[in-house]
């Protein structure tokens, strides 16, 4: 795997953002600000965000332009994750606050691998990222029937097996990339892991019922996610 593919499709995944939120004229759902859906829901500022995320996505592909389209793109996520932390405070007993922040986190993750390449910056998205896959984990282990339900039925042996493998597939990882044991292996298995979900999940989703907006959303997350676990893969990598 490539450093450069990462930065792709997070690129393109940037775009496809910002495109999904001219058409559907809504920022609010992919985000979980149900707390801002006024702010969320405005004209002005979907066209503001949208407009940022098309044209910092699209310098995200060369690489004269990559560190600052990352550096604007690492601040745009990061204040879409500051936005869910209300929400925890609330709800600090419901993980689904906690899966949501780091969700979004794993963007600012990536950008901050982008534009620190091989710095303290790089290594705090490195880091931080592998903080949020035991979230993922987490988060399917929290919601485990949910999980399964994603999961297409022909795939065998069950929808229950493959949630149970990829929850403790996602806690492997994570343990893998914070202790440095078998981090290369473990980041591009999760990288494919991820890239499955995005593909074999959202993307039937959406040729089903392009209309959905959540199921555009969806996608675009998953793939995002996966074009930071393709970064960090390339970070470690070159690291070697």
């Amino acid at each position: 795997m490539k450093y450069a593919l990462g930065r792709y499709t997070y690129g393109l995944t940037a775009i496809g953002f910002g495109v999904c939120a001219l058409v559907f004229h809504d920022i609010g759902n992919w985000l979980q600000l149900k707390t801002f859906a006024d702010v969320a829901h405005n004209p002005v500022v979907v066209g503001i965000v949208a407009l940022v995320q098309i044209v910092a996505g699209v310098a995200l592909l060369w690489p004269r332009t990559e560190r600052a389209a990352a550096l604007v793109l690492g601040a745009l996520y990061l204040v879409f994750a500051a936005l869910i932390v209300p929400a925890i405070v609330r709800h600090p007993l419901v993980f689904d606050g906690y899966g949501n922040f780091f969700e979004l986190f794993a963007f600012v993750s990536g950008a901050a691998i982008l534009y620190g390449r091989t710095g303290r910056l790089a290594q705090f998205g490195y880091y931080s990222f592998g903080i949020g896959v035991i979230s993922f984990g987490l988060y399917q282990l929290a919601y485990l029937s949910y999980t399964a339900s994603l999961v297409p039925k022909w795939i065998p042996p069950s929808q229950m097996f493959w949630a149970i493998a990829t929850t403790v597939a996602f806690l492997l990882a994570a343990t893998a990339l914070l202790t440095g044991f078998m981090a290369r292996l473990a980041s591009v298995l999760n990288t494919a892991m991820i890239l499955g979900f995005g593909l074999l999940v959202w993307l039937p989703a959406v040729f089903a019922k392009p209309q959905t907006f959540g199921n555009w959303t969806e996608f675009l997350e998953t793939i995002g996610i996966a074009a930071t676990a393709w970064i960090v893969t390339g970070y470690l990598f070159k690291r070697a």
